[in-house]
């Protein structure tokens, strides 16, 4: 068995309604002033969080709203704002941008480094803020990991912080938070959540204890992302959604993901595809990839996801990837690059920026040469 690290909050609250509690978990600390790092969509439903927080006698100071996938520059103007209100403690509340830039607004606000510095893994001195996330979404799984990933507008590429302090000293995962997630949303961030779940299973690190939180993940999101797709006020679908989203985000610390987060980060950087969208449009293409490597693995994959066995691991694992392209169609989500008006001529260079993530393609269970990464573009085109 290989040696593994579990990085997870101290306290971890899940359930419906839970999410004023976060108040009482300020107040007992001695916090008078936080930060809210939010978004425009998710600050009008926030009434009973804000309530809790208003009756607790806090003082809150609310951050620039984080309305897109966030980048260096936008970053670094709200952490001059963070530093110039003498905050104690940092609340993040929404999907997987604003959770990563309360994670690194908490690790730099006293701190003498820059984001610039703290790129990569273990390169993150501490941190002295409390930070508290609620997630609005299931999700990217970020309320739980120590990641971190912000836009480097200059090199066109999603850069990673990797660091035990982006761990936030409690989490509140509440259901009721997601339901007026729009379908669109619903549908990528489910198939980011659904990744993440089989990209550490599927893995060369994976572990034991890691796999346990894989494959639930996996059971949920699968069975229920359709229902909340289609109603985002089915609160059962939503509640297990959230649970897999968290499940995913267990995986991320221990194991992270591989190839397909590694081809997916150029997309978003260069071409803003949705995180979720580009997951969900590589995942068939990299288990085929991958697969004569790790048959048994993706069969288990695909059993989980809730297919019938085939005549051996390689046919179960093929009917896997044809259940998890149906599933992306019927959520809508695009199935080409091509539908993304993103040009043929662009593959090359994607391709080449996608071999820079070498902390996630190291976990890949196949090596993904250059001419690899080409032809998986070109498969998924």
């Amino acid at each position: 068995m290989n040696i593994v690290n579990l990085l997870q909050p101290p306290r971890i609250v899940i359930g419906d309604g839970c999410a004023p509690q976060c108040a009482e978990f300020f107040t007992q600390r001695g916090v008078r002033r936080v930060l809210l790092v939010s978004s425009t969509p998710v600050l009008p439903t926030l009434g009973g969080v804000l309530e809790a927080l208003q009756k607790a006698n806090l003082a809150i100071v609310q951050a620039p709203p984080v309305d897109r996938e966030p980048t260096r520059a936008m970053f670094e103007l709200m952490l001059t704002l963070a530093r110039q209100e003498k905050i104690q403690a940092v609340l993040g509340i929404g999907g997987g941008s604003a959770i990563d830039v309360a994670k690194l607004i908490a690790a730099l606000t006293n701190g003498q480094q820059s984001v610039r510095e703290v790129f990569g893994i273990n390169l993150l001195a501490g941190r002295l803020l409390r930070l508290v996330c609620l997630p609005t979404t299931a999700g990217t799984g970020a309320e739980v990991s120590p990641n971190a990933i912000l836009l480097d507008e200059a090199d066109e590429l999603k850069k990673g912080v990797v660091s035990p302090y982006l761990v936030p000293d409690a989490v509140f995962i509440d259901p009721r938070l997601t339901l007026t997630v729009p379908p669109a949303v619903t549908a990528a961030t489910g198939l980011d959540a659904l990744t993440h779940c089989i990209e550490a299973y599927a893995n060369k690190f994976a572990h034991p204890v890691v796999d346990v939180y894989a494959l639930q993940g996996i059971r949920l999101i699968a069975a229920n992302l359709p229902r909340a797709v289609r109603n985002g006020q089915d609160i059962e679908a939503r509640s297990a959604l959230a649970l897999g989203s968290f499940y995913g985000g267990l995986c991320l610390g221990p194991v992270n993901t591989g190839a397909v987060h590694a081809l997916s980060y150029p997309l978003g950087g260069r071409f803003h595809v949705a995180h979720g969208v580009a997951n969900s449009l590589l995942l068939p293409h990299v288990i085929r990839f991958n697969a004569p490597a790790a048959a048994e693995r993706y069969a288990e994959v695909a059993l989980a996801l809730g297919v019938r066995p085939g005549a051996n691991a390689a046919a179960t694992a093929e009917r896997g990837v044809e259940f998890l392209a149906q599933l992306s169609r019927d959520c809508g989500v695009p199935q080409t690059l091509s539908e993304l008006k993103i040009p043929r001529d662009a593959i090359p260079s994607l391709a080449q920026a996608a071999l820079q993530v070498q902390r996630l393609l190291k976990n890949n269970l196949r090596p993904v040469t250059e001419p690899d990464a080409v032809a998986i573009y070109e498969a998924a085109f």
